[in-house]
């Protein structure tokens, strides 16, 4: 799926754009199907603005988790063969399997930032294989609150982070404008470690900004402590779980307690 050289640039810097991994066309049909769904639930999204985020109160950010239970098209896209056969090229496991999803929509002019972070510190797991899918239904340019990145973080381990207002760095260590830029055009997908430090800025532009985060690992990377648990997780999104029934997976308990999640959405991230 992906070449020799896209690998090896995502292992020295932790993070990928794929270019054009959809067609505009059809990044077109996903970010109308995602704004419908916004307008249909609308108690099922809130504002994801995180409270450490110095911009809290002034910025606002569409949120909802677990989109693919609530509109088919979604659940189609978590399984196309590109995007899971580029994650299996990355995380060098031939079976992926999903943790969760959520979609973004950051409004016009006033779309929340994200302070710099690891997502690591949220669900840790054993052997780091969690990596996030960043698909992008529309364009993404600095003006409108990109995701940036810091390439090569990832080989520093999980850093220490500040948990009030959930998990950030330091942001006088690490301000945003440390971290580059990665603009992406609608229909591109931006592959990003669970370790490397990244973030995003204010939409100030006059145009929404439209993404879908697919979180996936390697179904035999288990986690080090049971959290986060949401509504889909544990589906095998290709091949399949060679750790089933060996009593290895999350257990009875933890399934249930994802279960009891469901009624309503999940503040994190």
């Amino acid at each position: 799926m992906l070449t020799a050289d896209q690998i090896k640039s995502f292992e020295d810097n932790g993070f990928l754009l794929v270019k054009g991994l959809l067609s505009k066309e059809e990044a077109a049909k996903y970010r109308k199907s995602l704004h419908s769904l916004f307008d249909r639930i609308d108690s099922k999204r809130v504002d994801a603005t995180w409270d450490s985020a110095d911009e809290k109160g002034t910025t606002q950010l569409q949120h909802c988790h677990d989109v693919q239970f609530y509109d088919a098209s979604f659940s189609k896209l978590i399984v196309d063969d590109r995007l899971t056969g580029a994650t299996a090229d990355l995380i060098k496991s031939p079976n992926v399997q999903l943790h969760h999803t959520k979609a973004f929509i950051k409004p016009p002019e006033k779309g929340s930032p994200f302070p710099l972070h690891q997502d690591a510190p949220f669900f840790p797991h054993q052997r780091e294989s969690m990596i996030a899918a960043i698909i992008h239904f529309d364009d993404a340019y600095e003006k409108k609150g990109c995701v940036r990145v810091m390439p090569g973080t990832h080989k520093n381990g999980i850093l220490p982070h500040i948990s009030q207002g959930n998990f950030h760095l330091d942001k006088e260590k690490y301000p945003i404008n440390n971290a580059i830029p990665a603009p992406a055009e609608a229909g591109d997908v931006l592959f990003i470690s669970y370790l490397v430090i990244h973030g995003s800025g204010v939409n100030e532009s006059d145009e929404e900004r439209t993404t879908l985060l697919v979180q996936m690992r390697d179904p035999e990377d288990l986690p080090t402590v049971e959290t986060h648990l949401s509504r889909g997780q544990g589906m095998m999104l290709r091949g399949s779980n060679p750790i089933a029934g060996k009593g290895k997976s999350l257990s009875a308990a933890t399934a249930s307690s994802a279960a009891a999640q469901l009624v309503g959405p999940e503040a994190e991230v």
